[in-house]
């Protein structure tokens, strides 16, 4: 299973930082010099993926804009000899890497936003990643872990990490099969379980690979509150067909959909940073 598609889902309206992501989407809040997107987009290139479709919305031109040329910035920079900056702004979007944007025009759920790239993927299996959760891992990033799972078990497999039993309400839980190392098969998935009813605290974190097969099992999927279709809803039909594996990533995750995530996010890029960690290190003291 060679991975070459990665699907982004970011048409959501990131309520949960508002003001700041009232006119700023809330992919383009930056963690120190480097937008939220940006640490997804350089995750999935990192694991060979060199066809990256966004679902967007009408109102998201800054998250194109940021992936697109920019002429005279670049013309700017080289002539005023800033050649490491041009160079980082020209690596934004490798020249070997292509970006698509769909449209996603009514806000009905993940699963829904998975289906509106189904044009873009065709028939091969690809990946889906959240750019909210901020996963770190310089040495070995967490797309391409999954990446080497899914290649060797040709299955399609979740991102997951253990949470507080007290939180197993947030997130979508995994049942996985007794056994050892990072990868396990799932038996179920369960949505947002009451503590005392989850069967695991394995977590579902925003990141998937999965195999094409999701897109008719999407169709299928009864629309719950609000008309939403879940991909956990599709993915639970997708264990019944075939094997679907948990992988406990190594590495470090930050939910920055809401302002805890960002601000540890931010700390902990600065600290892995030469020239600003004295500084927090400092300010900490």
């Amino acid at each position: 299973m060679r991975l070459r598609k990665a699907v982004f889902p970011v048409a959501g309206l990131g309520t949960r930082l508002l003001p700041a992501s009232k006119a700023v989407p809330k992919e383009m809040l930056p963690i120190i010099d480097r937008p939220l997107i940006q640490f997804a987009v350089d995750e999935a290139v990192a694991a060979g993926c060199d066809t990256l479709v966004f679902v967007t919305n009408r109102t998201k031109h800054a998250i194109s804009d940021h992936f697109d040329r920019a002429l005279e910035l670049e013309a700017k920079l080289e002539a005023t000899g800033k050649l490491e900056l041009l160079r980082i702004v020209r690596e934004v979007l490798p020249a070997h890497v292509k970006a698509l944007y769909v449209t996603q025009p009514d806000a009905l759920g993940l699963g829904h936003a998975v289906l509106c790239a189904r044009p873009a993927i065709g028939d091969e299996p690809f990946a889906v990643l959240l750019p909210d959760d901020l996963t770190w891992n310089p040495a070995h990033p967490v797309l391409a872990q999954m990446a080497e799972v899914a290649s060797a078990r040709d299955a399609s497999v979740i991102a997951v990490e253990d949470v507080p039993r007290e939180h197993t309400d947030r997130y979508g839980i995994v049942s996985i099969e007794p056994g050892e190392g990072a990868a396990r098969r799932i038996r179920a998935v369960v949505e947002k379980p009451r503590p005392a009813e989850a069967p695991s605290t394995l977590a579902i974190v925003g990141r998937y690979i999965l195999s094409p097969r999701i897109f008719d099992l999407l169709e299928a999927t009864t629309p719950g509150a609000g008309g939403e279709i879940q991909l956990t809803d599709a993915i639970q039909a997708l264990i019944a067909e075939a094997p679907v594996y948990a992988h406990r990533f190594a590495g470090r995750r930050f939910d920055c959909g809401q302002r805890r995530g960002v601000v540890e996010a931010t700390i902990a890029m600065a600290l892995d940073d030469p020239e600003l960690a004295p500084v927090v290190r400092a300010m900490l003291r």
